[in-house]
């Protein structure tokens, strides 16, 4: 008989998706947003909700209803397209950008500030890199005891810092909303919108659904309606958290302009906040609150990035993945934050589209029979925009590709891709109906969701 959980322990593995989710992402990005789109702050985060959280709970349940796995969610289009989108997206999510990003962000909010000397910022960064990750090694080499170190430990104390750091803020706000800048002006919901691809939580979940499945394997849930159920249950948890996290963090930054003024990103937005609001113990403060979120991170996407390697490479052991995968996110962490971001807006355009796309046909997957044209279509239609948009971030011809292609509506939003999706849809349904392909329909049965033709 299977295990049937408390809901101290329920409460306990949402806390620790929700660790794994919170990011040093997710606290520098909503702060911007509110620093450039003032009085149009809420309209913005709208948008960014749907993006940066809301489809985090539809991706969770997507993944539980595609089988468990973005291989096999992504399989619905083309074994090759599973391989080669889950094999990026989980370079990505690990080594070559999130572990790096992470590792990078911690040091230049919660280390750099406390090092006078700026000549040796290199070794400075080298050291508290390998040490940064040779910690998330040690939390990453049992995946059983992620509840009770990221649930029931780490996150609690970062919660309980964020909660006196924003309640400060209105209790004893640092100033008035002001007027939105550049973009925010005009289309701030769209910009809002794009804004929460960077928080990449989305990709995340597809990221770490099977490390969430085997972490919780170990409490006694084996079958595939009670994981499924289970991560439901910890995804609302999750959502609940990242939607009060998001808003207090846009409200910071939007209220802080009139005592820090304009800041080039979110982790100097919050680190001058915190001085504002707390003196010198507001940098330690935060400083905590970063270091935290960062660990949460690295160990979450190491882990899991590991885990699937092992499982598409069985030859090589999750521990040994471990170790290939923090050498190589060391060695990208030290060409410093600067060249890590400039990688990351054009891979976050290429992948996000698609997984929402993903998201939006598995859901919608009997109301057109399961045919494997629509996906195609699809992801064709959502494709071809999205590594536009790519190469345009990328600065490769940017005006040239906004003129030739400005036909399409919401293109030079970087929103194009919905319409062309929404095309590449109707054209696979078209092809599935001329070539009768057979229907694979989505079932909920005692053992999870399978599929009958």
């Amino acid at each position: 008989m299977e295990n049937k959980l408390p809901f101290s322990q329920i409460l306990a593995i949402g806390l620790m998706l929700f660790a794994m989710f919170l990011g040093a992402g997710n606290v520098i990005f909503a702060p911007m947003v509110g620093q450039q789109a003032g009085t149009n702050t809420w309209i913005a985060m709208g948008g960014f909700l749907i993006t940066g959280v809301g489809l985090v709970l539809l991706a969770i349940i997507g993944l539980t209803r595609g089988g468990g796995t973005i291989e096999k969610l992504a399989g619905r289009v083309h074994p090759t397209f599973a391989v080669v989108y889950s094999v990026l997206l989980f370079l990505t999510l690990g080594p070559i950008y999130v572990i790096p990003r992470t590792t990078s962000v911690v040091y230049e909010i919660a280390i750099n500030p406390l090092t006078a000397a700026t000549s040796n910022m290199n070794i400075y960064l080298f050291i508290f890199s390998v040490i940064f990750i040779v910690l998330t090694i040690w939390l990453s080499w049992n995946t059983t005891k992620f509840v009770d170190r990221l649930g029931k430990i780490i996150t609690p104390i970062f919660v309980i810092l964020l909660i006196v750091l924003i309640g400060k803020s209105i209790i004893t706000p640092m100033g008035s909303f002001g007027d939105p800048q550049a973009e925010y002006i005009r289309g701030a919901f769209l910009k809002g919108f794009t804004q929460g691809y960077y928080t990449m939580d989305v990709l995340a979940a597809f990221v770490f659904g099977g490390i969430f499945i085997k972490s919780i394997s170990a409490l006694g849930i084996k079958s595939e309606k009670a994981v499924s159920s289970l991560f439901i249950k910890a995804g609302i948890i999750t959502i609940i958290g990242l939607v009060a996290l998001q808003v207090s963090m846009a409200w910071i930054g939007a209220s802080s302009v009139d005592s820090i003024g304009f800041k080039e990103n979110g982790g100097e937005i919050l680190a001058q906040s915190a001085l504002t609001l707390f003196g010198k113990s507001g940098i330690f403060m935060i400083g905590t609150v970063i270091f935290l979120t960062g660990i949460t991170t690295n160990v979450a996407c190491l882990a899991a990035v590991s885990e699937y390697f092992e499982r598409i490479i069985p030859s090589v052991s999750y521990k040994k993945w471990l170790i290939i995968f923090s050498i190589l996110g060391l060695i990208i962490t030290n060409f410093g934050l600067n060249t890590i971001l400039t990688l990351a807006s054009p891979i976050l355009l290429l992948l996000y589209p698609l997984a929402i796309a993903l998201i939006v046909l598995i859901f919608t997957n009997n109301l057109f029979q399961g045919h494997r044209s629509v996906y195609v279509g699809t992801m064709i239609g959502t494709g071809v925009v999205a590594i536009l948009d790519a190469i345009k971030d990328a600065g490769i011809a940017p005006e040239a590709i906004n003129n030739t292609f400005d036909f399409i509506p919401l293109f030079e939003n970087g929103a194009g891709w919905i319409i062309t999706g929404f095309i590449g849809f109707l054209i696979g349904l078209i092809v599935a109906k001329a070539r009768k392909e057979p229907s694979t329909l989505l079932t909920m049965t005692g053992q999870g969701v399978q599929e009958s033709e």
